[in-house]
């Protein structure tokens, strides 16, 4: 097939019911399959697919592999020329793939590309996780197009072209397939958050485009698997953003000990952080920063350093928070 549009689910019976219908019809007629991988769920989803969608092929997986090794699993076992990783909390309206497949198809340079993501509490307003494509500052904060830090945009129009980030939100993100076995699909020490961050990143390292488009949209949820305010996501995101920098800095700023230094600075403001939490007296959440930094240290492995690595597109150089927070760039 040429494509296939697999959610990787995990305890989502109640999306799937919502949601999957919609995602089912919007595939047909075109070169396109949705296929549901399930990480060993304990609600009956799988029960559930087999009574209900029988004729949606299911990937049953033995244990759960996180978002990482679930979608890596789950892969192995598809042959498409390109693969949408979505969440089972997406809504989709009609005529959202094909722009993502046109896009595709046009530009060959191109290793990933994703829509708009808003949100589907509030229609007009784009969605946290994505917003319109992803951009990261010197210390590895992650902030979109239409979204910094807590601040998220009215979808007014104003990121309605086409433009080149250095991420798009993997809950709704189309990879090449033969870029994705190239890279060995998802960083699997990442468990979940972060990873898509990762592999946008790889990609451009070497050479491929990522690509917001937006004539694709989709409404996102947010939070179905972990709530915002859960301590262990709070946990992968400060440990996966420190391993994602290992993976990445050498090759982009063309040296290990400025990749050291910038490391240790995040630290340092991990820790501000942490301090922060204590004050306030969420001690689940300083207890997470802290664990965060020893599986950091026990899981790190030396970034590869590229030969010829190219510049990828979407890195700030200036520190997003003080904009975030006061308006001022640092």
């Amino acid at each position: 097939m040429k494509t296939a549009v697999v959610i990787l689910n995990y305890n989502t019976r109640n999306y799937l019911e919502q949601f999957l219908p919609g995602l089912v019809a919007s595939c047909e007629g075109l070169d396109a399959q949705v296929i549901v991988a399930d990480n060993a769920s304990a609600d009956s989803s799988a029960e559930f697919m087999q009574s209900h969608f029988p004729d949606i092929p299911l990937i049953v997986l033995e244990k759960n592999y996180g978002f990482t090794g679930g979608y890596n699993h789950a892969l192995q076992m598809i042959e498409a020329d390109y693969y949408v990783l979505i969440n089972s909390d997406i809504e989709v309206p009609k005529g959202w793939l094909e722009p993502l497949v046109e896009w595709m198809d046009g530009h060959p340079e191109c290793g990933a590309c994703g829509p708009k993501l808003l949100s589907w509490h509030q229609r007009d307003t784009f969605e946290y996780a994505g917003a319109a494509g992803g951009l990261l500052d010197r210390y590895g904060y992650p902030f979109c197009r239409g979204r910094i830090l807590q601040k998220v945009e009215k979808d007014h129009g104003q990121y309605d072209r086409p433009a080149d980030v250095l991420w798009c939100s993997g809950a709704c993100l189309m990879v090449r397939s033969s870029v994705w076995k190239s890279l060995g699909g998802l960083d699997e020490r990442f468990f979940a958050h972060m990873e898509e961050i990762d592999l946008c990143w790889r990609m451009q390292l070497r050479g491929w485009k990522v690509t917001l488009v937006p004539s694709s949209y989709v409404y996102h949820i947010g939070g179905g698997t972990l709530p915002n305010e859960s301590p262990f996501k709070l946990r992968l995101n400060f440990r996966n953003n420190l391993l994602m920098l290992e993976n990445n800095l050498p090759s982009t700023l063309g040296s290990r000990f400025k990749t050291r230094i910038r490391i240790f600075t995040r630290m340092c403001l991990d820790g501000l952080s942490a301090l922060v939490y204590l004050l306030k007296g969420k001690w689940s959440f300083f207890r997470a920063v802290m664990q965060a930094h020893q599986e950091y240290r026990r899981l790190r492995r030396p970034g590869e350093m590229i030969p010829n690595a190219h510049r990828p597109e979407g890195l700030y150089k200036g520190w997003i928070v003080p904009v975030g927070l006061f308006g001022k760039k640092s």
